[in-house]
């Protein structure tokens, strides 16, 4: 599959997720945060006072979209978090979500720093 497509897929997906949390409950603060030098924060939600970071991760393939959170991937969400945090002066409950896209189905998985 192409570059552009795989960005039009992962765009998509990442609007469905953004659906999935407002009807959950969340409230969505930013979209594709970039954090200088760190990378890309896919969405900044905050529900019950704690702000939520969070990772879209979804594939076409037949292999599942989870084992593309790789440790250094975390280790780049969790420093961008902190970036995201200071630069706001933000002093709150924070945590590190995924949610995975698999053929339409969305699961979020909470507070997964390890």
């Amino acid at each position: 599959m192409g570059k552009e497509l795989n960005t039009i897929v992962g765009n998509q997906n990442e609007a469905k997720a953004v659906e999935f949390l407002v009807a959950k409950g969340f409230r969505i603060v930013e979209q594709n945060y970039y954090a200088r030098k760190l990378g890309e924060i896919d969405i900044v939600a905050i529900q019950d006072n704690i702000l939520h970071f969070i990772e879209v991760k979804s594939a076409q393939a037949d292999f599942d979209p989870i084992y593309n959170f790789t440790p250094s991937k975390q280790k780049k969400v969790i420093n961008s978090a902190y970036y995201y945090m200071k630069s706001k002066n933000l002093d709150m409950p924070f945590c590190i979500d995924l949610i995975v896209v698999r053929c339409g189905e969305i699961e979020l998985l909470e507070n997964i720093t390890m």
